[in-house]
């Protein structure tokens, strides 16, 4: 298999993080162009009926038809979001995005006529004129949307998703205009206990819509579970999906993929997500700045070290990030990498420490996380590498746990407002958190976040922080 054009294969060891970034992300083009097309559908309304109008009543006319595009137009963009004429799936194919786009300005022309006629007001203007520019509306907007294909190829090529293929000895796999990566150039190993090769992983899959493996079936599952954690669609080649037909699996390159993890949250979501993370971090960070700046100097008077506890611990897509905390414990027994759970009593936590701890304050920094784009408010909450349930890793326990990794990791989850949080000194506490982040990772909504954030102000104060 070919490497990327212009990428050079080098040792794994040689590569610094930069060089495994393959492509670039595609997501704000293609935000470019749906939002392209939405103006162009606009125009393509405003145009039919004004055009409409003139023809039959002249410059009045004009004006009439205008009025008219006025009152389709809200709900048509309104009927139009929901039915997905601006998509992935309407850039892949122009003709779907036309049909579902038609379906809209029908609907919308249905439902003013629908309005109108209760509200007794279809008199005042021309039925001719509201029918012809419909239909005139339609054809400049068919007309207006071939026209775009050649902007949305310019934004985002041929295929409009970033598609990678990793070649990890499986079969060979062609797709038109896929990257091509050796797993065993680029270093990548299907390890389930080694932290850093998921983080390896996860910077090659940056910016990756789709990933599919092409890999011997003894690793089919390993691969399946690291892809369930990697934020990605990702599939895994497999011969027996073409002759089963099996469901949630695709035939492509004319070998059978079976999906194995379906990606991120999508765009709305993740807006929506995103707003309320940022309205609300930076909201609590300017009201509890005189606080955050206490404790700050309250830290460094008891033992002169730094206000800030940094630990690498892992987030989305498997990928390390640098989280902040009040520090806690006195600078020469502080544990970067967490092997050692914080007992009752612990010797290692300052007097400030075991207040900040009790009354979870040490989380505040936090919010700064969040305000980066690392954390989220709600989500799994990020464990340090060395974590331990009993006297085996968090990933020894149940390989499940990597599939946490598939959303940003969270001030506060649903595991800690049921009260699975502090410290693990059994494999059953694991068990318990793993299975409350697995079920809020299958149905997330809005909702669901705001409802966990007002529960975590219940269990701010809690007796299992020590």
């Amino acid at each position: 298999m070919n490497a990327p054009v212009g990428l050079a294969l080098r040792p794994a060891a040689d590569r610094d993080a930069s060089a495994l970034l393959l492509a670039p992300s595609l997501e704000r083009r293609r935000l470019q162009c749906y939002l392209a097309i939405m103006l162009v559908d606009i125009a393509a309304i405003l145009a039919g009926f004004w055009i409409a109008g003139q023809l039959y009543l002249g410059e009045a006319g004009g004006a009439m038809g205008l009025r008219l595009a006025q009152y389709v137009l809200p709900l048509f963009l309104t009927v139009a979001l929901y039915n997905s004429s601006y998509s992935i799936g309407m850039l892949q194919r122009p003709w779907l995005g036309i049909l579902r786009a038609g379906l809209a300005l029908t609907i919308s022309s249905a439902m003013v006529v629908f309005l109108a006629f209760y509200a007794k007001s279809s008199g005042e203007y021309s039925r001719v004129v509201f029918t012809l520019g419909g239909l005139i509306a339609l054809a400049v907007l068919v007309w207006a949307r071939l026209q775009m294909r050649s902007f949305v190829t310019w934004r985002c090529g041929i295929n409009v998703i970033n598609e990678l293929v990793i070649d990890d000895g499986g079969p060979t796999i062609d797709i038109p205009g896929a990257l091509v990566v050796s797993a065993e150039r680029y270093g990548l190993v299907a390890e389930l206990d080694d932290p850093h090769a998921l983080d390896r992983i996860g910077l090659v899959l940056r910016n990756i819509d789709r990933v599919i493996v092409s890999c011997p079936a003894g690793r089919r599952a390993t691969w399946a579970m690291m892809l369930k954690g990697a934020n990605i669609a990702g599939e895994v080649i497999d011969e027996a999906v073409a002759a089963l037909g099996a469901q949630g699996a695709r035939v492509a390159g004319g070998h059978g993929l079976l999906t194995v993890s379906t990606g991120p949250l999508g765009l709305r979501a993740r807006a929506m997500k995103r707003m309320l993370d940022l309205g609300l971090a930076v909201t609590a960070v300017i009201a509890l700045s005189p606080l955050l700046l206490l404790v700050a100097l309250a830290i460094r008077l008891e033992d002169g070290g730094p206000a800030l506890f940094v630990q690498r611990r892992m987030g989305r897509g498997n990928r390390f990030f640098q989280m902040y905390k009040f520090r806690s414990m006195s600078v020469a027994q502080s544990d970067r990498d967490g092997t050692v759970s914080t007992a009752r009593g612990d010797q290692r936590v300052t007097r400030i420490g075991a207040f900040l701890r009790k009354t979870s304050i040490d989380e505040l920094p936090q919010l700064f996380n969040v305000i980066a784009g690392d954390m989220s408010l709600v989500g799994p909450r990020p464990h340090a590498l060395g974590s331990q349930a009993g006297d085996k890793l968090f990933w020894e326990v149940d390989l499940r746990y990597w599939q946490r990794h598939c959303l940003k990791p969270g001030m506060s989850g649903l595991a800690q407002v049921r009260g699975f949080r502090g410290a693990t000194e059994l494999e059953s506490d694991l068990v318990n958190r793993l299975q409350s982040d697995l079920e809020y990772l299958e149905g997330w909504t809005i909702l669901r976040d705001v409802k966990i954030i007002l529960l975590t102000l219940r269990v701010l104060v809690h007796d299992r922080a020590f």
